[in-house]
């Protein structure tokens, strides 16, 4: 393995964190660990278009053995194949800021794509899609049971981050969760995925208008036990799942993987003090003068509107900041009253201590769960200790279960 530093799979603090996350998915089931170090391997010390390159090849080298599986009636491992490729798909995914030609991002996402609904099909009928009724038009959802035998079940309702896939939920609990029995609901909201490569639709900070019809199709159904939901958000959800729950109340239980306060500060910090100012005063004009002059740096505008892009005012820096600034939590986190798990990994890159601050803010029963580095469970959404998050997350779901039941 050519590791650029100790400790380290890229001299580029992204891709290396990409690479945990793809080691610590080989862990539940999703891929393979010698897949991902291979890959690592061959990218070696390449930029963006080595790591796109080589995790498109060995998405598409997944996909022919899935296919092939499939060929031959072997549905269980054309149906790992087929996730392990969508996974790595959106790994490849991960360099589009760094690639000067962002045309493969259509057709790399619709192959991504193509394999999650192949995984899908391949189940023997256990997940099926489910479309939910929203805004006059559909949300695109997958109950992921255990089995075809349409079972009343306790169900997890995942809410996934600003740029996840939906293979990434799988490691991030949907499989334990299967394991253990549940239902596992997945959807697109705004601004994610389908709804955003597909259909344009952008981020809304206000989740409750998307969790709510989500919890209405799902109540319905024969095969959801409709008072035992529990909810799980990662990422940026870790803002919208509480946002959510301070207005919607069907739910028993949910993790926030981490808590998320105010969303603005991973932007705000970005940038320098008199920015800020002009930005907090309302000074459009100036401040997008200025943000125009660090737009002449084609790597610094490509991942800028690699960011903004989700919340549909690209064009228009002044807007996307003062719009991410809506996702704050402050205003409403005393409504909530779900009991609440908050996971608080040591090293949290995006939004450090804000785990704590939703801890101290909410006023219902709630739960820290820390991630530490001696145990390998530190950064960002824990990448390399997902089974020491996921299991006592779901215990501690399964207890508030338990507890209602008594």
């Amino acid at each position: 393995m050519n590791w650029t530093a100790a400790g380290a799979f890229s001299a580029d603090a992204g891709f290396d964190f990409e690479a945990r996350c793809a080691l610590g998915r080989a862990a539940t089931g999703v891929g393979d660990v010698g897949l991902v170090l291979a890959t690592l391997d061959r990218i070696g010390g390449g930029g963006p278009q080595a790591w796109f390159d080589e995790w498109s090849a060995t998405a598409r080298d997944l996909q022919a053995r899935a296919d092939a599986a499939t060929a031959a009636g072997h549905p269980a491992t054309a149906g790992w194949a087929y996730l392990a490729a969508a996974d790595y798909f959106a790994v490849a995914l991960g360099a589009l800021d760094g690639l000067a030609d962002q045309s493969v991002l259509g057709p790399t996402f619709a192959a991504s794509e193509h394999c999650w609904q192949a995984w899908i099909d391949a189940s023997a009928g256990a997940h099926v899609r489910v479309d939910v009724p929203y805004a006059g038009t559909t949300l695109p959802g997958w109950l992921l049971r255990p089995d075809a035998s349409g079972a009343r079940r306790t169900t997890l309702v995942m809410t996934n981050g600003s740029d996840g896939s939906r293979p990434a939920l799988v490691a991030n609990g949907a499989a334990e969760a299967l394991a253990r029995g549940w239902n596992v609901f997945v959807y697109d909201g705004p601004g994610q995925q389908s709804m955003l490569f597909e259909r344009g639709i952008p981020f809304r900070p206000d989740w409750e208008a998307v969790l709510t019809p989500v919890i209405d199709a799902l109540v319905g159904r024969a095969d959801v036990e409709a008072d035992t939901l529990v909810g799980y958000g990662v990422s940026q959800a870790g803002y919208w799942l509480p946002r959510a729950l301070a207005f919607e109340h069907r739910l028993v239980a949910a993790v926030a993987d981490p808590g998320v306060m105010d969303v603005s500060t991973s932007w705000l910090g970005h940038l320098p003090a008199e920015l800020v100012g002009l930005l907090r005063s309302g000074d459009k004009d100036t401040f997008n003068g200025y943000m125009a002059q660090m737009s002449a740096d084609p790597d610094a505008e490509r991942t800028f509107l690699f960011r903004a892009r989700p919340y549909g005012l690209a064009e228009n820096p002044f807007d996307v900041f003062t719009e991410v600034m809506a996702y704050d939590l402050r205003g409403v986190v005393g409504q909530i009253r779900t009991p609440l798990l908050i996971t608080d990994p040591a090293d949290e890159q995006f939004w450090p201590g804000q785990s704590q601050q939703l801890y101290d803010a909410l006023t219902g029963e709630k739960q820290l769960l820390a991630g530490t580095a001696d145990e390998g469970a530190n950064w960002h959404c824990e990448p390399l200790g997902r089974q020491l998050t996921n299991k006592p997350m779901l215990d501690w779901l399964a207890d508030r279960l338990a507890a209602r039941s008594r």
